[in-house]
């Protein structure tokens, strides 16, 4: 299945502990759309998160974030894992 990395900008900074409620949220939602968010990194001072999410498409993933907390992506890439 594809691998997405989707990118989120918020003004005036974010508290991981409210990207981990989120993040929860999307775990309970992501059954419906057969997507897999894998893992997630924030940078609170500047307002950054980014999520890589594993879904037959970016759509699939979109509908995740928008039904769980309606955060949406600024921005989605599917992209290959390297190393």
């Amino acid at each position: 299945m594809p691998l997405f990395m989707d990118t989120h900008r918020l003004d005036g900074g974010v508290a991981v502990e409210d990207v981990a409620k989120a993040h929860m949220a999307d775990l309970q939602t992501q059954g419906k759309h057969d997507v897999s968010y894998l893992r997630y990194w924030v940078a609170e001072k500047e307002g950054a998160i980014y999520c890589l999410v594993e879904a037959p498409s970016s759509d699939a993933a979109v509908a995740v974030h928008r039904e769980a907390h309606g955060l949406v992506a600024d921005e989605i890439f599917e992209v290959k894992e390297g190393s």
